[in-house]
């Protein structure tokens, strides 16, 4: 019987870059995606004729062999499947060859074949390959026609019976696009939930879920049985540290309209050397600000004659000596000095926020404002929120031109040139930065700007004299050289985030393998830089700090993914991406000024120990279940119990955020449910009652913190404008589940 001819699928409209990386093309040429990637676009155009299994074509028909070059084994999606069920075993050993389509003999073959430009002999422009094979080529070689067809098909079948082994599940993971414009919107009290709380959403969580939810009636809970009065205990424990929470930030600036007397006088010439020299030993050496010898000159004239700075001057030094602060090693400075450095970030926010004046649309103006936001996140003053001022200080570069490199602008000396082009490096990175935490889309593109990265060179090889900045090979290590390391990741960073948080994104798990290789490859090679180059200055915290600026963004990228590992071990290489990311965080390298600065620090600092907590605690249930499961608790205990250890870990860092300011006393809480829910497992007991109780015990001890903390706070004094602390209270924290769970989700 004459087989009938086959007719091939519907041709393909998208660009072959998009349809490598499984994303939506836009079909305009060229295409958005391949535009903000700066990919080639190009496209491919099928004929709609009919394609027999034995019979070749003559020379004098109508037939267009190129056709014959486009079989499913070339496809992106065929190939990406193919790829990805073959090697699934070995994903995490290669996972870096998974981010594009494999190549196939076919491609080998076609390429031996002359393929001129469009059908008048002219190339084809736009980027199209709309390729038709000379009459010539396939008179002289039919078996070549031949060859492609019978390879074709042996890599149709094959590709085919691995897609068709895959379980529905899996060929769904390979074939879907994940994309935020399709999942839920959850809020966390007014505000879209950040991937630090969105990881937090899984079914191993349930119990201690359930537990808070009757604890604060949103359950449920008989009082007269003990499980009923243990929630009932938590429910009151809660509402008191609320309370004295209340009382806390009642006396905050930002929380009345009473006009407090800043005090905006620095601590003694001594005490302020060294946390200049602190800062400059650690923040700046990432975050690009100041010119070093420029600020030590304005440093020395504010000392001097301080009536005769500008206001910007001072609060830029009292900025500097501030974040210095926080990595003192001296207790008894910080007693009453942490006060009066809020006073401080109160004072330059102010001065930010007051109506727009032209000596604030400067460099000295931008340099305050990324040293207040900064600040703002060390010391945990509304550091959650700074993806909105990141907006304000972002429209301020712009507005001044610090997105055109300098050579497009007006004569300007080097130095200047240098740090505009330093200044704008930082700001891309705390846009970055505060996207990841909020769960924002960033505000800038690669499209929005031309400016080029620093020069590698030193502060001192650089003042008003400079005429050609003459910079230092890449391999040599400067005072620039972390920033221009953080700057070769950039790009794939941002790209990152636009999938993760653009509205019109879409992710496939071969996107996932994709990122995260380049990102693992970048963070290597910078880590090998930094090592080589200790001598150079390089300090542990440098090492700790831009590990966490890096590898803290692998997180939110595979956390969907590696919450199914459990029960999908396709997914068992983001498990363990998430693990060793969310370990690198919280086991720093020994440094005393980093570990405080993970102690004090809010903002992206607290969500970095968010995003950790959330991967421990995940890996340690799903690791103690499937062993109860399996009937191997007591077996090969190494890993459980280094997964233990880590929990006290955190359980010890939370408890020391509690005593050093922090408000939030449910982080601690639920570290503490989640230990006691492990050792219910491991004992056969039911987990309800162990862990109550530990939520009892975790707030009582938390109630003692904070009441310690209200005692230390003076009480505020209000201005005639009739405002009082029950006015205040629509500035209070909800009785959500601020550490990882919404009101949207409890609902």
């Amino acid at each position: 019987m004459e087989r009938q001819p086959r007719r091939r699928r519907r041709p393909a409209l998208s660009c072959l870059e998009c349809r490598r990386r499984k994303i939506k093309c836009d079909r305009n040429d060229p295409c958005a995606h391949c535009v903000s990637s700066k990919s080639q676009c190009t496209f491919k155009v099928y004929s709609r004729e009919p394609i027999t299994q034995q019979h070749r074509q003559q020379p004098g028909q109508d037939d267009r062999p190129g056709e014959n070059l486009s079989s499913p084994a070339v496809s992106p999606s065929f190939s990406a499947q193919h790829s990805h069920t073959n090697t699934h075993r070995s994903i995490t050993e290669n996972a870096h060859h998974l981010s594009g389509p494999l190549p196939t003999a076919t491609a080998a073959i076609s390429a031996t074949i002359p393929t001129p430009g469009g059908q008048n002999g002219t190339p084809n422009t736009l980027g199209r390959s709309n390729i038709r094979p000379p009459e010539a080529a396939q008179d002289a070689e039919p078996n070549i026609q031949d060859l492609i067809r019978r390879v074709e098909k042996l890599e149709e079948t094959s590709s085919s019976e691995h897609i068709r082994g895959l379980s529905d599940t899996n060929q769904e993971i390979f074939s879907r696009q994940l994309g935020v414009q399709s999942s839920q919107i959850m809020l966390n009290k007014t505000r879209v939930l950040g991937w630090s709380l969105r990881m937090g959403i899984t079914q191993e969580f349930n119990p201690a879920y359930i537990c808070y939810c009757a604890a604060i009636g949103m359950v449920a809970s008989d009082p007269n049985t003990e499980l009923g009065a243990l929630h009932g205990q938590i429910g009151n424990l809660l509402q008191k540290c609320k309370n004295v929470a209340r009382a806390i930030k009642a006396g905050r600036p930002s929380r009345g309209l009473w006009s407090p007397d800043l005090n905006l006088t620095p601590p003694s010439r001594e005490i302020a050397d060294v946390m200049v020299d602190l800062y400059f030993q650690s923040f700046e050496s990432t975050h690009r600000i100041l010119h070093v010898p420029t600020f030590r000159s304005d440093y020395q004239r504010y000392w001097d004659s301080p009536e005769s700075v500008t206001t910007g001057l001072r609060l830029k030094i009292l900025l500097v000596i501030g974040i210095g602060l926080s990595l003192s090693e001296h207790g008894h400075i910080d007693a009453g000095f942490r006060k009066t450095v809020l006073q401080w970030i109160y004072a330059a926010q102010m001065w930010l926020s007051g109506p727009i004046e032209k000596d604030r649309l400067n460099i000295t103006g931008l340099q305050i404002h990324c040293l207040t936001i900064l600040a703002r996140q060390i010391f945990s003053v509304g550091g959650d929120l700074v993806w909105m001022s990141m907006g304000s200080l972002l429209h301020s570069a712009m507005q001044m031109a610090l997105h055109r490199d300098p050579k497009y602008l007006p004569t300007m000396s080097v130095i200047q040139a240098e740090l505009r082009r330093r200044l704008w490096a930082t700001i891309l990175e705390m846009v970055l930065q505060s996207s990841l935490d909020t769960a924002m889309p960033p505000r800038i593109s690669f499209d929005d700007f031309d400016t080029e990265a620093p020069s590698n060179n030193n502060d001192d090889e650089l003042d008003e004299s400079t005429t050609a900045p003459n910079p230092h090979p890449k391999g040599t290590f400067t005072s620039t050289s972390m920033q221009l390391l953080l700057l070769d990741s950039l790009s794939t960073r941002l790209r990152l985030l636009r999938l993760l948080n653009g509205l019109h994104s879409e992710l496939s798990y071969p996107d996932v393998l994709a990122l995260s290789a380049e990102i693992t490859d970048a963070f290597r090679k910078c880590s090998n830089f930094l090592k080589e180059n200790e001598k150079s200055g390089v300090r542990a915290f440098h090492r700790n700090l831009f590990d966490f600026l890096i590898r803290r963004v692998l997180i939110p990228l595979h956390s969907p993914f590696a919450s199914k590992a459990p029960t999908n071990p396709l997914f068992c290489y983001s498990q363990k991406v998430s693990l060793d990311s969310a370990m690198a965080m919280i086991s720093p390298e020994p440094d005393k000024g980093f570990c405080r600065l993970l102690s004090i620090g809010g903002g992206m600092f607290r969500e970095g120990i968010r995003y950790a907590s959330s991967v421990v605690s995940f890996e340690l249930l799903s690791q103690v279940e499937a062993r109860r499961l399996e009937g191997t608790l007591h077996r090969n205990l190494q890993c459980i119990e280094f997964l233990k250890k880590t929990m006290n870990e955190m359980i010890s860092m939370s408890e020391e955020r509690v005593r050093q300011g922090e408000t939030n006393v449910k982080s601690h809480m639920f570290l503490c449910m989640i230990k006691a829910q492990v050792e219910a497992i491991e004992a056969g007991i039911p987990c309800e009652l162990k862990i109550a109780q530990s939520a009892v015990d975790s707030l009582e001890l938390c109630y003692e913190l904070i009441s310690a903390q209200a005692s230390r706070v003076s009480s505020p004094h209000y201005n005639d404008a009739g405002l009082t602390p029950a006015d205040l209270d629509s500035f209070s924290f909800n009785m959500d589940m601020d550490f990882f769970w919404s009101d949207a989700v409890s609902s």
